[in-house]
């Protein structure tokens, strides 16, 4: 009796150990008068918890006016959910200017410290009454309260940021400091590809001339590399002004598969099976343009510099749509505009080296040219992948991984091959190069071999085969396993028929909130109810996995029915339809967790 006193007093600390989402996240709402100072929106951050920045969105309602609102800078930090994020803790103030819009619609999301992740919150508020507080306003949409529908705005690309794949994985885990140099960076890479390079002496010659000196030729060349910079920096200030239009697409699962077939498309651009660029016509008024700009002058740089981001742009679309993406995802002009200036500066180094030294120092074209095309071509599948890993199953994620690092491997030994310098690759570079496409291969193989056996884990490929192997019969208990046998229900009536199925059966029932989103929901899957002593335990009891994953309205109202705070919760009925609230399980847990509440071979 003590036992089950102190297992009950244990379960109920679990659960209310978490705050409801308005109890964690307080928003208050200030209309200045006349609103000529625009809106205040005010949030006290409870203790252990965090609100994130890149979450926080205000659009009108209905769509249509400009509504701009300034997020301060937030803390570093590496969220288990969605990897380096900007968050605020305590409290954090947005300053809005609604323009001519009346009704505003807030979004927001955060977290617990102790691993329980609450969906997007909503709040409508409307406009020109002069409402000054909170209690004036509609009251919050959550996962708890009995109100009106949420507009969720979880981004599934966001939510896979915790995994290190593509060039935007690289930039959302850099500040601004590193970012900056990492497209300067990129800009000189695609310099250096086949759709641009070869026009540099021919720009250059016209832009410089043959009798400008050293200073007047790097003069005109800064003249061209600015303008053109410059163009792709109102790129960038674009991107970035579609960006929540782009993050409310992205959580859907068709949207993501579409983009990621986009990308495996212009990966096939970069590998050469066909060519990206603008329509014959356009080229040919671009160029009769350019000819027409008169040589040796300021202003003919600056035009021809213009003209030449957008002769060479519809070429790079390829490695271009991966930066552009991480800006629009960001949502920020000011850093959209700097990162493509960036981008543009470093693509006209080799323009200014040249105008100021001449071709001479330039590399000559070759077949290395389009290696540097082959590596943004694999960048961009490995974007396609890292945007469709979340929608598929944690094994499929795997094998396609794996499929991608033989490829590389493959690749990499054709190209010393093509080189003729097979011998040649025992030593120097070429021993690089082959250590190099060993080292993938191999990781590669065990990504395919361990996806086969089960596994989920890019580093732990093999995980799955260790744990059915005889050596390894001592963690056998604790290795992950796949585990298929939960059904989906996503909305009320849907769970309420599989109860009355459970009942009729004389079946108890285990359901587990998910979703896609929630790291720790995947760990739970892999960790917890892979592991074999928790699936012998729930032998005979029926699995149910409630997807919030899209938070509509009917997923809203299946979790204020049950009083679900976010996920991952696990609730446990018995043979009688009843719940044994006592045993559930809020944030992440662990196998002694779940068998502590449902004993091996016991009943629920």
């Amino acid at each position: 009796m003590i036992a089950a006193f102190a297992l009950g007093q244990g379960a109920a600390h679990a659960e209310t150990a978490f705050l409801t989402a308005e109890e964690a996240f307080v928003l208050t709402v200030n209309e200045s008068a006349g609103s000529a100072e625009g809106v205040t929106l005010n949030w006290a951050i409870a203790s252990g918890y965090y609100l994130y920045r890149d979450r926080i969105d205000v659009t009108s309602q209905p769509p249509g006016a400009l509504v701009q609102f300034d997020r301060p800078e937030g803390e570093q930090k590496n969220d288990p959910n969605f990897g380096l994020m900007e968050v605020f803790q305590k409290a954090v103030t947005v300053q809005v200017h609604p323009g001519t819009a009346r009704d505003l619609t807030v979004t927001w999301q955060g977290c617990a410290e102790a691993g329980l992740c609450y969906p997007p919150q909503t709040r409508k508020i409307s406009l020109g009454d002069g409402a000054g507080n909170a209690s004036a306003l509609p009251a919050p949409i959550s996962t708890v309260a009995a109100s009106a529908d949420a507009s969720p705005r979880a981004s599934l690309l966001q939510a896979a940021m915790g995994n290190d794949s593509a060039v935007q994985q690289l930039l959302t885990t850099r500040s601004l400091a590193w970012t900056l140099p990492i497209f300067f960076l990129l800009g000189i890479a695609l310099a250096f590809t086949p759709c641009v390079l070869p026009m540099v002496p021919i720009v250059s010659s016209i832009v410089v001339g043959s009798q400008a000196g050293p200073r007047r030729s790097f003069a005109l060349s800064l003249a061209f590399v600015l303008p053109m910079a410059l163009t792709y920096a109102a790129l960038g200030i674009v991107a970035a002004l579609a960006g929540a239009n782009l993050q409310a697409l992205l959580q859907n699962r068709w949207t993501l598969f579409a983009l990621g077939g986009v990308f495996v498309v212009l990966a096939l651009g970069m590998f050469g099976f066909f060519e990206l660029q603008l329509p014959a016509f356009l080229r040919n008024r671009l160029d009769r343009a350019s000819c027409a700009r008169q040589g040796g002058t300021l202003s003919g740089a600056a035009g021809m510099g213009a003209l030449s981001a957008m002769l060479v742009g519809p070429c790079m679309t390829a490695p271009l749509a991966g930066a552009l993406l991480y800006i629009a995802q960001s949502g920020n002009m000011v850093q959209g505009g700097l990162l493509l200036l960036f981008l543009g500066l470093g693509m006209g180094v080799p323009l200014l080296v040249v105008g100021t030294l001449g071709t001479r120092c330039l590399p000559r074209p070759g077949p290395w040219m389009n290696r540097i095309k082959g590596v943004f071509g694999f960048l961009l599948l490995g974007t396609a992948l890292w945007m469709v890993q979340r929608v598929v199953a944690p094994f499929v994620a795997l094998a396609l991984w794996g499929a991608l690092c033989l490829s590389v491997a493959l690749t990499l030994f054709q190209m010393l091959r093509a080189d003729g310098v097979a011998d040649a690759g025992r030593t120097g570079p070429g021993l690089l190069v082959r250590s190099l496409a060993l080292v993938v291969g191999l990781w590669g193989a065990a990504m395919v071999f361990g996806a086969a056996a089960g596994s989920a884990d890019p580093w732990r490929p093999l995980a799955g085969i260790v744990s059915r192997s005889g050596s390894a019969s001592q963690d056998k208990d604790t290795a992950p396993a796949s585990d298929s046998s939960f059904q989906t229900v996503r909305s009320p009536q849907e769970l309420q028929a599989r109860l009355g199925e459970a009942l009729a059966a004389d079946q108890p029932v285990l359901v587990d909130f998910y979703a896609d989103w929630c790291v720790s929901c995947k760990t739970i899957e892999s960790e917890v109810f892979g592991n074999e002593k928790v699936q012998r335990a729930l032998a005979g009891v029926m699995r149910l996995r409630a997807d919030i994953t899209e938070g509509n309205a009917a997923q809203q109202d299946l979790m204020r029915k049950h009083q679900i705070i976010g996920p991952p919760t696990v609730m446990l009925f018995d043979a009688q339809g009843r719940e044994r609230r006592d045993a559930r399980l809020v944030g992440e847990f662990t196998v002694k967790d779940l068998l502590q509440r449902h004993p091996e071979g016991s009943g629920i």
